[in-house]
């Protein structure tokens, strides 16, 4: 009963870290923005960069002005030496779709580098291994937010296992990594 308990106290104090995380921290950092170019009223490109910029390819994230998760992912990708240019738009779907993002597997924000795509909170070390390897495939996704995972870190460093699956171009998913195990 005891163990059960604290379960459940442990699992509600990370969903509420969580949804904080995603509505915390807009982006409007004047340190991650070099320049904005308005696209139209409800998309905003924002230009960032890091230094060695030629080692890695760009890479344009698709997400919500308000999704603070987000924007601790694009940070997490910044320090692991990805040029990054992130994209506010409220309807990602079409986003999504485009890049063949399989029914169930989305999460919060979709990224495009190299060739692949790159969805939800997928650690910068795998996404390196990706771009590494190139194999014959659309991108990497880790569905939902874990916990722990990249711009969804807690306060006690605990890390909610997790998956990040490789899409295959006709959409089936296989391991390709694992965390928090």
């Amino acid at each position: 009963m005891q163990r059960n308990r604290l379960v459940f106290l442990t699992l509600a104090l990370a969903s509420v870290h969580a949804l904080t995380a995603c509505a915390a921290a807009p982006d409007n950092n004047p340190a991650m923005a070099t320049a904005a170019t308005p696209t139209s009223p409800s998309q905003t490109a924002v230009h960032t960069s890091v230094p060695d910029e030629s080692a890695l390819p760009m890479m344009v994230v698709s997400k919500s002005a308000s999704c603070g998760c987000c924007h601790l992912w694009v940070e997490h990708m910044q320090k692991a030496g990805f040029t990054v240019e992130v994209v506010n738009t409220e309807d990602l779907n079409p986003i999504k779709e485009r890049v063949g993002v399989p029914y169930r597997k989305g999460s919060c924000h979709t990224a495009e580098v190299g060739g692949y795509f790159v969805e939800g909170h997928v650690p910068a070390d795998d996404i390196k291994r990706l771009l590494a390897e190139r194999p014959d495939a659309k991108g990497l996704v880790v569905p939902g937010m874990p916990a722990g995972s990249p711009g969804m870190e807690l306060p006690d460093g605990r890390v909610q296992p997790y998956v990040v699956e490789l899409v295959a171009n006709d959409g089936t998913t296989s391991e390709f990594s694992r965390h928090g195990d």
